[in-house]
């Protein structure tokens, strides 16, 4: 790399101004990619079309509720999680998910899950999903076992499902007589420890996994594979994050590269765990000034990105008829905001609510 371009400042109108390796592809054409190949002519399970996740960036209080009861306008700050990803996932794939921290991997996950919402976009899911994500629904003051019954029945089983089962989750968290000691005197790995064997107990169609095989000590992780691993020879969908590239390519068919909020690549695990080796040695031999400045870069992007933007890329995508064109351009200029006809249903429904109320203490006596 020559000291000219070592000393550049990256701009974010000009992509390409650092020889910047493998580039956001074209929204338009994200389904080109090859990891949408269905090869195995298996059943589609996971379908997204422009899958967006805005933020609003104010911190107060009442910044956050105006944001969430205006709906026409918030002039706050904006923040593109996810600036139109789209993809097919078909039964029986497991997807590896990579990217810098903050590039929109988890945001994706917790959408996939029901978790978060999307802005906008079109999301098809054909089956339940379950995201194992170790740490959520831990309760300090509870014991391990009173964790386990809590989380379980978060995720929908009955006492009895609970029962039948809770001695084979203790055995396998290997806590011993901790588990009925409360979580708060939990080191960092028994507490994973705990949510992973919780978690892999269930039985989803879509497995999504966020950052959950970096659990307790080396025996463990490898524990926690193995059994993963099962979750895959059963034919199971998963979608795995995680910064352990060796485990994306022992455990993944396909990986998606997520970066900034846009769709890096999407193929097979070792052709683009290469390429992001390629892009992080390229990035690593940058001076820190630089970095700071390409950071800064790509984060302002996020902010800067608007729905004509999207509205724009739609327009120019062959995979969408018109009409599914129109619906997702209508969903991305409404956004994460209800709709008039939202509204007035809502107010009609209110309404009735209270006339009921009022004909029930009426005539009810």
């Amino acid at each position: 790399m020559t000291e000219d371009i070592k000393k550049a400042v990256y701009e974010p109108n000009d992509p390409r101004g650092l020889d910047e390796p493998f580039l956001p592809v074209s929204v338009a054409k994200q389904l080109d990619l090859p990891g949408n190949h269905n090869n195995s002519e298996a059943p589609l399970k996971v379908s997204g079309r422009y899958i967006t996740k805005e933020y609003d960036m104010g911190t107060s209080r009442n910044e956050k509720i105006q944001a969430i009861l205006n709906p026409l306008k918030s002039d706050k700050e904006k923040f593109w999680g996810l600036k139109g990803i789209s993809f097919d996932v078909f039964e029986g794939d497991v997807v590896g998910v990579i990217g810098v921290n903050g590039s929109g991997k988890s945001t994706l996950l917790n959408i996939l899950s029901g978790a978060l919402a999307e802005t906008s976009g079109r999301l098809k899911i054909k089956g339940q999903t379950s995201l194992l994500s170790v740490w959520d629904g831990l309760r300090d003051n509870l014991t391990g076992l009173e964790n386990i019954r809590l989380k379980s029945l978060m995720m929908g089983l009955s006492n009895k499902e609970i029962d039948d089962q809770i001695d084979d989750i203790s055995d396998f968290s290997e806590l011993g007589k901790f588990i009925k000691q409360p979580v708060k005197n939990y080191s960092s790995g028994m507490r994973s420890k705990l949510g992973f064997s919780i978690a892999v107990h269930q039985d989803p169609d879509i497995m999504i996994i966020d950052e959950a095989l970096s659990v307790g000590d080396q025996t463990f992780t490898r524990k926690a594979l193995n059994k993963m691993k099962e979750f895959k020879a059963a034919g199971k969908t998963i979608f795995f994050v995680s910064h352990a590239l060796g485990q994306i390519e022992e455990f993944t068919d396909k990986t998606m590269w997520i970066q900034y909020g846009e769709l890096r690549a999407y193929g097979d695990t070792e052709t683009i765990l290469q390429e992001y080796k390629d892009w992080t040695k390229w990035y690593n031999q940058l001076d820190d000034d630089v970095k700071k400045s390409y950071v800064a870069a790509r984060k302002q992007a996020q902010n800067d990105f608007n729905r004509q933007q999207l509205t724009e890329r739609i327009a120019l995508d062959q995979h969408l008829t018109n009409t599914e064109k129109k619906k997702i351009v209508r969903d991305n200029a409404v956004g994460g905001r209800l709709s008039w006809w939202n509204w007035l249903l809502a107010f009609a429904g209110t309404g009735i609510l209270i006339y009921a109320v009022y004909a029930y203490m009426y005539f009810g006596r």
